[in-house]
């Protein structure tokens, strides 16, 4: 279990960039900064992804999470710092460049065409990088994947929340992208969905514990902007600190 609190050593943070570095990092920030006015959103961050790792972020209201992760989408340009994909610079980007890039983003706005079956949905998401047959084909894999072939020409417009929300994650992943980023999934979308997006290497950000447990990945968390710890779920659930700023429960420390 790693800890990046307030008071790190300048010399341990330069370390752990090195080691991002050389183990071959799919995505990495260095020095990651966002500020809006005089407040600090996104404090100074290093953060690195390995390929195929399932990582979530989680964090109290506030903590910059979900600041950090629109900077990660192109939704926010980064106050200062970089953004590194497979050791191209990425921040600042448009969305639709980093898309283009091989990231497949799915945020809490749905990207839906009501009108038009789950499939053509999907079908369409896939035409973006294949021929029409082929994009036909990965439509019909996808669903597959996500369970819900049944659904395949219903409008999506008709459909309940949940099926909405796994549709939208095939047609993210009908673009075949090496990083997915998920912006609180477990509205509607069961973990065994998320393990299924896992095959990729996957970032999700979410406050569900329960959900976070079931898909049983290593936990970034977030607090005042900066990241506080990273470990396994077992290990984070069970960290004092975190259940105090998190889990707003009162610990046993001496006065």
């Amino acid at each position: 279990m790693a800890a990046q609190g307030a008071g790190a050593c300048p010399a341990a943070v330069a370390g752990r960039r090195a080691v991002s570095a050389a183990s071959g990092s799919i995505l990495a920030t260095s020095s990651l900064t966002m500020r809006f006015g005089g407040v600090v959103a996104v404090d100074n961050v290093d953060f690195s992804l390995a390929p195929g790792e399932l990582r979530c972020l989680i964090g109290p209201n506030g903590a910059g999470k979900s600041t950090f992760f629109k900077c990660l989408t192109g939704q926010l340009r980064p106050s200062s710092g970089s953004i590194l994909f497979d050791g191209e610079e990425i921040g600042g980007r448009h969305t639709h460049e980093i898309v283009a890039r091989g990231i497949g983003i799915k945020t809490q706005v749905p990207n839906l065409f009501e009108g038009l079956s789950a499939y053509e949905n999907v079908s369409l998401a896939a035409s973006r990088r294949n021929r029409a047959d082929r994009a036909a084909e990965i439509a019909g894999e996808m669903l597959e994947l996500m369970q819900i072939p049944e659904i395949a020409g219903e409008a999506v417009g008709t459909l309940a929340h949940g099926q909405r929300q796994l549709v939208e994650l095939a047609m993210v992943l009908a673009g075949r992208p090496r990083l997915v980023l998920l912006d609180e999934p477990a509205a509607g979308m069961a973990g065994e969905a998320a393990h299924h997006a896992g095959d990729n290497t996957l970032i999700v950000v979410e406050h569900d514990m329960d959900f976070i447990k079931d898909i049983a990945s290593t936990v970034t968390v977030f607090h005042r902007g900066r990241i506080f710890i990273e470990g396994h779920v077992e290990e984070i659930m069970a960290h004092s600190e975190v259940q105090e700023i998190y889990l707003g429960k009162e610990t046993n420390a001496a006065a």
